[in-house]
């Protein structure tokens, strides 16, 4: 899917957005609902899954380092290790996706309030995958937060992300979303909350009590065998 020219005129008019940006989102699968926090400052972001982990991602670098709370403990994927995954991630997908069409995403004309906001239904749907969108045209600066949230496409994210519609070109902040793969089950992202206050840089730096341990060898590998999910864990995940 293209980019919208009009988007294109109007972020070269938008101020960079400079602003820090905390996204808290429910991610709902069959094997139950998780929430997600996103922090975003500058270049570098961090996730939240659990109190138990965290992950925090330099996308300028390429660094990737995994937080491990109860053990205080961290794990470090150097820049050039990423990159080793992120190119046979995207040599898997190449092989998995080869067929995997990009559709554009359509207005169905259905409407639904979701968290206080009038959404507006926009619907991508091929034979391999159907994606949902609900589309709040009225959320409140949603462009320069959309282009804050353009940081998820850089670096170690790019590496992971399959041939979808293009998140950033609605006419709108998309507060839901809901993904269909053929043969995989499916998956909704609602947004809660959205915040721009400051984000203290401790968020997105090691804890002087953290011990470094080893990152164990990674690899990627086309039929990888599949444990049994435990009942916290989401399947096939994004």
């Amino acid at each position: 899917m293209k980019k919208s020219l009009f988007f294109v005129a109007l972020f070269a008019f938008l101020p960079i957005a400079r602003a820090d940006l905390t996204v808290v989102q429910s991610i709902e699968t069959s094997a139950g609902t998780n929430a997600i926090t996103l922090k975003l400052k500058g270049q570098r972001a961090r996730i939240e899954v659990n109190p138990k982990s965290s992950m925090i991602v330099d996308t300028k670098s390429g660094e990737v380092i995994t937080l491990m709370s109860e053990q205080k403990a961290v794990m470090r994927l150097s820049a050039e290790k990423a990159k080793h995954l992120g190119n046979k991630a995207r040599a898997l997908l190449k092989d998995a996706d080869s067929s995997l069409e990009i559709a554009t995403p359509k207005p169905t004309g259905k409407k639904e309030k979701i968290n206080g906001y009038e959404t507006e239904e926009y619907v991508a749907e091929t034979p391999k995958y159907r994606a949902t969108y609900w589309v709040a045209k009225s959320y409140p600066n949603y462009q320069p937060i959309m282009r804050q949230m353009k940081l998820l496409q850089n670096g170690a994210f790019v590496a992971v992300r399959k041939a979808m519609p293009e998140y950033y070109d609605f006419p709108g902040l998309p507060i839901r979303t809901k993904i269909r793969f053929q043969g995989q089950g499916e998956a909704t992202t609602t947004i809660i909350s959205i915040s721009q206050a400051a984000i203290p840089d401790s968020e997105f730096t090691v804890p002087a009590d953290y011990a470094e341990i080893k990152l164990p060898d990674l690899e990627l590998h086309a039929h990888p065998p599949v444990p049994p999910l435990a009942p916290s864990e989401s399947p096939g995940g994004q």
